[in-house]
């Protein structure tokens, strides 16, 4: 069987492709239904059960009579049920030429659900406990037991609808739990489809080109590779991650959800379909976007799924607030030297009270004087966190200005000042904002209105190891900011790998694409940030100078 499915590989991007006809073709002229006969097809590809909820007269028959064209020399069973329904008129009437001749209870089957490829049963809450019980062992076995005989059922597709749910303790839990893919179809919503549909004027059903038919030997050929499609431990672990979000808000409270093992075995088997008529050998993440129509079970807990999956695909189903929380740490530990750096370098003033003024001072004894354009006074103020710059005559990072350091003592005393000076080696004068902040640490603003902390010239009190501390913690920030770029890039790598998907809900792929540029743009924005304090804190001794 292994040699098989390898055999096949060279053919599923084909096969991918063949689906996506296939699904067009049945969509053909059924207006706002192709999401969910993708959805139909796919739990026919998996041999899975689909239960339709919503009111009469939305085409819920009609989607059960397109799938069957899927599949070719199939043969089509349909049937409201009502509170009167009989398993004869299910299953097949009794032969009374039996009954008679040999005295067996012997149904004639052909034509009825038992003979069926695709079955569509609607009302199907109406049917009575005779039909119900026998249909439960059909759907848990694919067989059914004519007298004496036990007939295999080539059933693979049931269709249920109802505008209903079962009623509580009403004894259909098993039967209602075996019905995988539940899916929620409304009225038409757009005004341009709901007038083609009154005047007749889209596009007309017709039939299938014979070449998109599946036979019956692809059929059972498929259903054995299925199995072979390979669910890999991150993909585990992404879908406990589910699984344990969904059972916290349980726990909590906030939700009565409950799905049983089972529904999650089953549904690991239509992911695996999934990956299989996309093309892939192996589960991806967003395949896992199609419980949203495998969990619920009311339709309280079918929008709490469609949150949690929702939330689940911006964050967590590729892995982007791994890919955040390590940006986070990064920026964290780049945050840790910014202050080691401010509260050992930054000039910070004392402050009294005269005369009900305050007044801010600092002895400028110890500042190194530099000669810049002829004058003798200027003292040099290093800027200790990277900026747009401080001046709007001047782009770029600024790292140092020159200020008249005897002006600018007598200003500073008032808590703020504006003074002309010279940014980093440029020799035009540029007007400079200084402040105090609360913290009486002296402050410049840059272009954008920020505090950027200062330092000063000849006050370089920081020791090596010091430095090589510091170095070091920039070092490890590095590391993390690499590692979640590495992670991005992984996950980026599998959902575009995972595109373009036959059956997932198209909403999902945006979601998820936008919350992948949100985390690139995110963690580039770290990346500078860290890039830039990495080469300040690397030269800091020569901005000092």
């Amino acid at each position: 069987m292994l040699s098989m499915a390898a055999n096949s590989l060279p053919n599923k991007a084909l096969l991918a492709e063949r689906v996506e006809k296939l699904i067009q073709a049945l969509s053909n002229g059924v207006y706002e239904r192709e999401h969910t006969i993708r959805l139909c097809l796919l739990a026919a590809l998996s041999g899975e059960s689909v239960f339709l909820l919503g009111p009469p007269g939305i085409a819920k028959s009609l989607i059960a009579k397109r799938l069957i064209e899927a599949f070719d020399g199939s043969r089509f069973f349909d049937y409201l049920m009502t509170r009167f329904s009989t398993p004869e008129e299910v299953f097949g009437p009794l032969s009374i030429q039996e009954l008679k001749d040999h005295g067996k209870y012997v149904r004639l089957v052909d034509g009825y659900l038992p003979t069926a490829e695709v079955v569509f049963l609607d009302e199907i809450w109406k049917a009575g406990p005779a039909i119900l019980n026998t249909l439960l062992t059909v759907v848990n076995e694919r067989t059914f037991k004519n007298g004496q005989e036990t007939l295999k059922v080539p059933m693979r597709l049931l269709i249920t609808a109802s505008n209903e749910l079962p009623d509580e303790d009403s004894g259909l839990e098993a039967l209602y739990d075996r019905m995988l893919v539940r899916v929620f179809v409304n009225r038409i919503q757009e005004k341009q489809n709901f007038k083609a549909m009154l005047l007749g004027e889209g596009p007309e059903m017709a039939s299938l080109p014979a070449e998109l038919k599946i036979k019956e030997e692809e059929y059972q050929q498929w259903q054995a590779l299925i199995d072979h499609i390979h669910l890999d431990e991150a993909t585990f672990e992404t879908i406990y991650q589910l699984k344990s979000t969904i059972e916290e808000k349980v726990e909590s409270g906030s939700s009565e959800l409950y799905i049983s093992d089972r529904r999650w075995k089953k549904s690991v088997r239509l992911l695996k379909a999934s990956a299989f008529f996309n093309g892939r050998d192996s589960i991806n993440p967003l395949d896992l976007l199609l419980l949203q129509e495998c969990l619920w079970h009311s339709p309280e807990s079918r929008q709490e799924i469609r949150e949690v999956l929702r939330e689940f695909s911006v964050n967590q189903v590729f892995g982007q607030q791994a890919a955040t929380q390590q940006a986070d740490t990064a920026q964290h530990q780049i945050e840790e030297v910014h202050q080691a750096v401010a509260s050992k370098l930054c000039v910070t003033f004392g402050h009294d009270t005269l005369m009900g003024k305050e007044r801010y001072k600092y002895d400028f004894s110890g500042a190194k004087r530099y000669t810049v354009n002829h004058n003798p006074r200027m003292i040099k103020l290093v800027m200790l966190q990277h900026n747009p710059s401080v001046s709007e005559q001047e782009t770029g990072d600024s790292r140092w200005v020159y200020v008249d350091g005897d002006e600018f003592e007598k200003k500073i005393k008032a808590g703020q000042c504006d003074i002309y000076g010279f940014v980093n080696k440029n020799t035009h004068l540029c007007r400079l904002h200084f402040e105090i902040d609360a913290t009486d640490r002296l402050v410049i603003k840059d272009i954008a209105n920020r505090n950027v902390l200062v330092g000063m010239a000849g006050d370089y009190g920081v020791s090596q190891e010091q430095l090589v501390g510091w170095q070091e913690k920039v070092e490890q920030a590095t590391d993390a900011i690499n590692e979640a770029a590495h992670l991005l890039k992984l996950a980026r790598s599998r959902f575009h790998g995972a595109l373009p998907h036959n059956f997932v809900d198209p909403e999902f792929p945006v979601l998820i694409e936008q919350s992948l540029a949100t985390a690139s743009d995110e963690i580039e924005t770290i990346q500078r940030h860290l890039d830039k304090s990495a080469m300040r804190l690397t030269r800091l001794t020569e901005y000092f100078a």
